[in-house]
């Protein structure tokens, strides 16, 4: 048992550091969140548990519109499937790294989100640290630095008497820093400038209120269908 205790410890020493840049991400995005929903008219329950239970800040955010709506279980099932099917990705990248860990492997596909996606993938863990534990003490981590964040922004979010409209912005703010990171990273853009058209288009379409779906299927079908070329880096 003392043994375990140490194998356990240790790769919890091991695994903290790399949560570290997570933890201010997460609480900043958390307690914005948590103040949205207080601000929206919903108790600090419901960040806290959606933020424990669902862990998936885009579709959180998202679903905030969803329960002030009308109830249409088909568009929130197709906007989950497509804000987050890039974890479908994640999940094949990732087989060889959860074999053989047991029961361990449940929680770490419910709880992998991007960042635990990208340390528990790229991270060197030394020999001497158990790799299950490692994986499941940053998954537990980035997990709890939401789940804080977002119960206290429920909690705190009533106690605020500044004028929070545009707080919803933030969700916003952040696809555009991501969209400016992957902008940055890219040699070629054909994938950001044909998004950034398809999206207009679609805009044009369907309206505001019906583009998203739309827009994410055309962009889908069309980087799939130019898969080979843009991985052969040919000028499109």
């Amino acid at each position: 048992m003392a043994t375990k205790r140490k194998v356990i410890s240790k790769a919890f020493r091991c695994a903290f550091p790399y949560t570290i840049p997570i933890f201010a991400g997460f609480w900043f995005l958390g307690l914005t969140y948590g103040i949205y929903m207080n601000v929206s008219g919903f108790s600090f329950w419901y960040p806290m548990l959606m933020s424990l239970t669902i862990f998936a800040g885009s579709m959180e955010f998202v679903t905030v519109n969803m329960l002030l709506g009308a109830f249409n279980p088909l568009q929130a099932f197709t906007m989950t499937l497509m804000i987050n099917a890039r974890h479908l990705f994640y999940g094949i990248s990732m087989l060889d790294k959860f074999r053989g860990l047991g029961l361990k492997k449940m929680y770490l596909i419910f709880g992998m989100c991007d960042e635990s996606f990208s340390i528990n993938y790229t991270a060197d863990i030394p020999e001497d640290v158990d790799r299950g534990w490692f994986m499941i003490f940053v998954t537990l981590l980035n997990h709890f630095y939401w789940f804080s964040g977002s119960t206290l922004g429920g909690i705190f979010g009533s106690f605020i008497e500044f004028n929070t409209e545009g707080l919803d912005f933030v969700m916003t703010a952040m696809f555009v820093v991501i969209f400016m990171e992957q902008w940055l990273k890219e040699k070629n853009h054909f994938s950001s400038l044909a998004g950034l058209a398809i999206s207009l288009l679609c805009l044009a379409a369907f309206g505001a209120d019906n583009f998203i779906i739309p827009s994410m299927l055309a962009i889908l079908v069309v980087l799939t269908f130019l898969r080979k070329p843009l991985e052969k880096g040919v000028e499109i």
